[in-house]
């Protein structure tokens, strides 16, 4: 059994940042649940263009107010506490944390090793890299 509390991670190398964005790695590759499970905040105002061409993700929205859509789209759909999405088709999209910070929790498969962080295209590099 795991047993983990956000708390403990906090500053820790399980917590990771970029420009906008905090990650906290409840669950990593090196836990052995074969999906990673991060609790990630995207700071009010920022706009992220991302594109996991190496992982599937689902976030689920559990704070704040944000928006995403599909890079090659106009249309936006609303986030905000209990809507999930799932970047099913390694979807290049762009979200937005509005109002507020939003606080997703998200699931990456295969499951992240713990210091990835966004490359130029916004993906992250593959699992054995």
């Amino acid at each position: 059994m795991i047993v983990k509390a956000l708390k403990d991670i906090l500053g820790t190398e399980r917590d990771v940042s970029g420009p906008g964005w905090n990650s906290r790695r409840l669950l990593l590759a090196s836990d052995g649940m074969g999906f990673s499970l991060t609790d990630t905040i995207i700071k009010s105002g920022t706009m992220l263009e991302l594109e996991y061409t190496h992982h599937l993700e689902a976030c689920y929205c559990i704070e704040g107010k944000g928006q995403i859509r599909r890079a090659d789209e106009e249309v936006w759909h609303v986030l905000e506490p209990f809507t999930v999405y799932a970047l099913d088709q390694h979807d290049r999209h762009v979200v937005q944390a509005i109002e507020t910070d939003m606080r997703l929790v998200c699931v990456f498969n295969p499951p992240l090793s713990g210091r990835e962080v966004h490359r130029k295209d916004g993906s992250y590099a593959p699992s054995d890299a």
